[in-house]
């Protein structure tokens, strides 16, 4: 069985996670981390990793940043894998990631959707056929979520970008430009409203028609049960060193 920590256990994905884990045959839910103890929740949760008796095979993270970083360290001096979905991570924050990642392995992605990351490719095949069209991605989620842009909108603008060289630079707010609109810029806009769990377009304009590919989440647990194969993926990977993300879950 494998033995699984939720870091981030009280929030609403941290709570699907342990609905997924609890589900699964293969996995035992071993307890919680977060900022606050409640006592109805049929694992133990704690707030200090200093309070953990016995060490979890992996680590899920869907935190906020600071805990991640809380986890990473955790998990470096114990050695145990970690499966990062934490969105709103700074540059600083990736940096340690992909250095702590020399030292144990970790698995990071923006999204856990498997559909979200096929879409990633589909947008960078499609980016480079329709080289000459303006590119826009909208994100829309619900009005509790505290990052903007979403990290899978930037994931699916890393993605067009990496296919086109890296020759695109990115236009969150138009507000304060008085400037036509830059061949080579992508622009990124967010809606937030109501409880839509995720919906990204990404819409490639020409002069006479447009083409959007679009995904829409309708459940956590779409994310949930992705985070969890990842965790199998790390386990059942013999706990080698390095960075990982969905494209090496087969």
């Amino acid at each position: 069985m494998i033995k699984v920590l939720i870091n981030g256990c009280n929030g609403k994905m941290g709570q699907e996670v342990a609905k997924i884990v609890n589900a699964d045959n293969d996995c035992v839910l071993l307890g919680g981390v977060d900022k606050e103890k409640i006592e109805e929740y049929q694992f133990p949760v704690y707030t200090n990793y200093d309070d953990i008796k016995e060490l979890p095979n992996v680590i899920i993270d869907f935190s906020v940043p600071a805990a991640t970083m809380n986890a990473l360290e955790y998990a470096k001096k114990q050695h145990i894998p970690i499966v990062i979905a934490t969105t709103g991570l700074s540059a600083e924050h990736e940096a340690v990631i992909k250095e702590t990642a020399k030292q144990i392995p970790v698995f990071k992605s923006a999204n856990m959707s498997f559909d979200i990351n096929l879409m990633c490719r589909i947008v960078a095949n499609l980016a480079q056929v329709l080289k000459e069209n303006d590119i826009e991605i909208i994100e829309t989620h619900h009005n509790r979520k505290i990052d903007s842009p979403s990290g899978t909108a930037m994931l699916l603008a890393d993605s067009i970008n990496k296919a086109l060289d890296n020759s695109m630079s990115y236009e969150f707010d138009r507000h304060s430009k008085h400037e036509k609109r830059s061949k080579n810029e992508i622009g990124i806009s967010s809606i937030r409203g109501g409880n839509i769990v995720g919906e990204h377009s990404v819409i490639f304009f020409s002069e006479n028609e447009s083409f959007e590919i679009k995904h829409t989440a309708y459940s956590r647990s779409v994310f949930a049960d992705g985070a969890v194969k990842a965790a199998k993926f790390m386990v059942n990977n013999k706990f080698v060193n390095g960075f990982f993300d969905m494209n090496d879950i087969k």
